[in-house]
């Protein structure tokens, strides 16, 4: 398809995203030096080819950017360089959330480009800097997922000028994986210009997709075939140490300290192996809390480098909620000995993941062993076929009585993930089967979904089975026996109009049925979602809601009086939001909502404000209450969940976080401070504060201090 804009025509191709042909750019080597300080003096910029004319993206994706961009690549023997023109057309001070690594997005002016290494539409890098010189990195998946908590070694510099910034980047080809012989790599660049409210891109895409989907990139051809780099080796040894007191227990001060390393060996260009001894996970971020209403277990993610690197064979396993490997149950009641994994590509085709870790025993869990491994297939276009097994085995030869998990608990499927070449269908049907001792003919499940998406309109069903004794201790699974049908439809408006960007009403269904085919939860949500062109969003959602209890619950979750297995309970509800425009220094966000609940009433109230100092922090406050309304004898409640935060990034490499959550529900006040110090790339001196105290005195329960020191060998 073809279609004229502005006297320029544009080349899509509804069955393959964009023509890649009339998108290539060629990479030539060079032996001269490059000195990075965003200024393109060296001889290789002069000869280097240059693409422009960058197509916007967002709000609309017809004609081109506003604020043009302009890129230039060479490479020589060890690194790939980037280079960047970025326009600037507006007057004005350039938004810049903050000086902190792995920035948001929507809250920074940036240039970003994406990688699709393997030239598979599908797996790949995401790297980026924003106009203060800060940087981004991530790895991806499933075409547009990326993890930005992945971090790699590069180089990059920034220089600004009134009507333009510019951006030279460095990149070792060791941080990357490819295969050895390499001719072509699919490639995008992006930038975001918050002025112009810009998002805009070199190889157009539809404004559905997310900014870095490979299934929109150009070509990157090489000047001659890429070889390898040899074997590869890096080693981040750190060293800790811990003073705590509990004044839940004696109230003495306890000292520890404690020392490991984390390695990494590159086995060849597309292959590498991670080892980990006596990991110490001190310096991640805190969870953010919620109030906790919900029947089943809450999810919350994972953020431990040693399972980021193509973390997708492994998290990707299963459906939402019916995961079979959960890499957070590794490590959670007791510590990490060792562990490795080897993951990567094999050929053009198969992708591998094997991970072992070895834990000790602490208090009632005994010491086990948690294994893991992934086999993929490519087939088609992007679609992949999924074979894996995760297993976990306890290794002390006697368990304590108080232990409630089997000896050995084993799960093994086949997957099926389904992508079109223009990302518009994508779907998954897998089948597991759980082994454990006494397993039934139920501990199996089964899952089929797909989805159709443009640009106007979305349709999406999911039907999927879990056995009543499919058990996976090394997974997420919410909930067991139940069969489960989720239709969903989104229609979006795009007016023609000066504010407005679109808006659209959206609908979902989900029924549940039990073992016995009987009905136990029906959930109907109708909503509609208004969008402007300056960012800010307004929704409104209606809920109807059935559940027969398959358990005594309290509906507070504060320890009151149960509903009784059985019962029946049938509710309305409603609710509106609304978000506020981003660039501005001062957002915020704020829902409202009242309704049935159970056998009650519920009225909640929800709140987030963000003011920036830019660019060297912001102020933030999360705040969630609940009314519950119940009959007597059931408990009603008033909840209150106040989440302020302190963010500060003195300068790029120095930044101190200081997170309080009451949360009355529970009845704890936390406070965490966190220091970190960046001395050298991917290096670091972390001090971090925690302390919990009674929500009624503020009485202290526990409080800890802990100073860890890490640096990368490479």
């Amino acid at each position: 398809m073809a279609f004229l804009l502005a006297g320029q025509t544009f080349l899509f191709s509804q069955a393959n995203g964009i023509n890649r042909d009339q998108y290539k750019i060629h990479i030539n080597k060079t032996d001269k030096d490059i000195i990075l300080d965003g200024v393109f003096d060296e001889e290789p910029w002069m000869t280097a080819e240059l693409v422009k004319n960058f197509h916007r993206v967002t709000p609309t994706d017809t004609g081109y950017a506003i604020a043009q961009t302009e890129v230039m690549v060479t490479y020589d023997q060890h690194n790939l360089y980037v280079a960047a023109t970025c326009y600037d057309p507006t007057p004005g001070k350039r938004p810049i959330e903050s000086l902190r690594r792995d920035w948001r997005f929507n809250s920074n002016d940036n240039f970003m480009f994406f990688l699709d290494t393997y030239d598979d539409l599908t797996n790949g890098f995401a790297f980026g800097v924003s106009e203060a010189g800060v940087q981004r990195d991530g790895i991806e998946s499933n075409g547009d997922e990326v993890a930005y908590t992945w971090d790699t070694k590069w180089k990059s510099a920034v220089k600004s000028y009134d009507d333009r910034w510019t951006t030279e980047i460095s990149i070792p080809f060791r941080s990357l994986r490819y295969f050895d012989g390499s001719e072509i790599w699919g490639i995008n660049f992006g930038r975001l210009d918050l002025k112009t409210n810009e998002k805009s891109a070199w190889a157009p895409m539809p404004r559905q997709f997310k900014h870095n989907n490979l299934a929109f990139t150009g070509t990157l051809i090489w000047e001659e075939p890429l070889q390898k780099v040899g074997m590869g080796f890096s080693l981040i040894p750190y060293a800790a140490g811990t003073a705590s007191v509990d004044n839940q227990a004696d109230g003495e001060t306890r000292w520890s300290g404690d020392a490991g390393f984390d390695a990494k060996m590159i086995l060849s260009t597309s292959l590498n192996l991670d080892l980990t001894v006596n990991p110490d996970y001190s310096q991640v971020e805190v969870d953010q809390q919620v109030t906790n209403l919900d029947r089943f277990e809450l999810f919350f993610p994972e953020r431990r480098q040693f399972f980021l690197e193509n973390t997708d064979l492994f998290a990707n396993l299963g459906n939402r909620g019916i995961q079979p490997f959960f890499s957070r149950r590794i490590g959670l009641n007791a510590p990490v000995i060792a562990g490795a994994r080897l993951s990567g590509q094999l050929g053009d085709d198969w992708r591998i993941g094997v991970m072992d870790m070895q834990t000790s025993s602490q208090d009632f869990t005994p010491s086990t062993n948690f294994a893991a491994a992934v086999l993929q297939r490519r087939v088609f276009s992007r679609s992949n076929v999924v074979a894996f097994v995760v297993n976990k085995s306890v290794t002390d030869d006697q368990i304590d009585p108080m232990y409630s998990g089997y000896k050995s608990n084993t799960v093994a499927g086949v997957e099926y993930n389904m992508a079109s070449q223009d990302d518009r269908w994508t779907g998954k049907v897998f089948y597991h089967q759980a082994f454990y001792p006494g397993a039934s003919g139920s501990s199996a499940t089964a899952f089929g979904g797909i989805t159709y998406s443009t640009k106007y309109f979305t349709a999406a069903f999911d039907q999927s089975w879990v056995g009543a004794d499919y058990i996976a201790e090394v997974g997420f699974i919410r909930r067991r026996g139940y069969l489960q049908s989720a239709p969903s439809l989104e229609y979006t408006f795009y007016p023609v109009h000066d504010k407005l960007l679109s808006h659209g009403p959206s609908a979902e269904f989900s029924v549940i049925f039990n073992p016995d085919l009987r009905m136990t939860d029906r959930q109907t949500q109708i909503g509609y979602s208004i969008c402007w062109k300056n960012r800010s969003e307004l929704n409104f959602l209606v809920n109807e809601q059935f559940v027969k209890l398959n358990r005594s619950f309290d509906p507070t979750n504060t320890g009151g009086a149960k509903l009784d297995t059985g019962s029946d309970h049938h509710w309305k509800n409603a609710a509106v939001s609304f978000s506020s425009d981003t660039r501005r220094l001062f957002y915020y966000t704020v829902m409202s909502g009242y309704g049935g609940y159970f056998n009650g009433t519920r009225l909640t109230f929800g709140t987030a404000f963000n003011y920036r100092v830019q660019p060297y922090g912001s102020i933030s406050v999360i705040a969630d209450y609940n009314d519950i309304s119940l009959p007597s004898p059931y408990n009603s409640a008033k909840l209150f969940l106040i989440g302020p935060k302190l963010d500060l990034t003195l300068t790029d490499n120095f930044f101190i976080t200081a997170f309080a959550q009451y949360n009355n529900q529970i009845e704890n006040f936390n406070l965490n401070i966190r220091l970190q110090w960046r001395y050298a790339p991917v290096s670091d001196l972390f001090i971090i504060y925690t302390g919990n105290s009674d929500t009624v005195d503020f009485s202290n329960k526990d409080r800890g201090v802990a100073v860890k020191l890490s640096y990368w060998f490479k």
